[in-house]
């Protein structure tokens, strides 16, 4: 079933909207405390990140990609992420790339481009308000109950990017999702990953892995 709005929909004005939110979801903010101590997930993140910035540089053979996982660069649109061994890359209409589990197919990553006059995406709002708009409107559909974990903002190699985690809850099924959203190249994308509720405690760390690898370079 098709979105509420599109991304192209969020580009042009949907994020400064507002949204109400409902009592029913309770977002919760992960942020680490000034001058503490790293947490396992932020240790995880630089490693991931370590990982794939040498893609984009151009030197493929210096990534050391972790066993398990394979690696993907976009030279022509600046992107770069790691996807699980084993998932296959199949042709999704409004996404630039996917990669799925053909037996598990909520366990998959897509990454869409939508064109864009920003160069941050702190103009669209605060990572909450961004984050909320996206899980609410554009990621999922009007029939899906949205429930928003947390949502948590990097900066690598100079770059600004909204992490957030979500359910989606379906007649049937729900997807347990990671996103991470940014700017550049006159771009706004989008990288989308999960899996299902069900498996979410056996996949979460590998798509964390995925989400957390995600970066966008400058190509002019």
């Amino acid at each position: 079933m098709a979105a509420q709005c599109t991304a192209q929909c969020f580009v042009q004005g949907a994020a400064g909207a507002r949204p109400s939110r409902p009592a029913r979801r309770s977002p919760v903010v992960c942020a680490a405390a000034s001058g503490a101590a790293p947490t396992r997930r932020q240790a995880l993140q630089l490693a991931t990140t370590l990982a794939v910035a040498p893609l984009l540089a151009g030197s493929a053979s210096a990534a050391k990609v972790p066993k398990g996982f394979v690696a993907v660069k976009d030279s022509q649109d600046g992107y770069a992420f790691l996807y699980p061994f084993g998932w296959q890359e199949v042709s999704v209409d409004g996404q630039d790339t996917v990669y799925k589990d053909v037996i598990e197919p909520l366990e998959s990553v897509s990454v869409s481009l939508v064109p864009t006059d920003k160069k941050d995406v702190a103009e669209y709002g605060d990572k909450m308000e961004v984050a909320y708009t996206l899980a609410e409107k554009v990621l999922t559909s009007p029939s899906q109950e949205v429930t928003l974990l947390a949502v948590n903002e990097r900066v690598t190699e100079g770059r600004r990017y909204f992490d957030f985690e979500f359910t989606a809850k379906s007649r049937g099924y729900t997807r347990h999702a990671l996103a991470s959203v940014t700017v550049g190249n006159g771009k706004f994308y989008t990288l989308l990953t999960g899996s299902n509720e069900k498996r979410w405690g056996k996949m979460k760390d590998k798509v964390k892995i995925v989400v957390d690898s995600f970066i966008v370079e400058d190509r002019y």
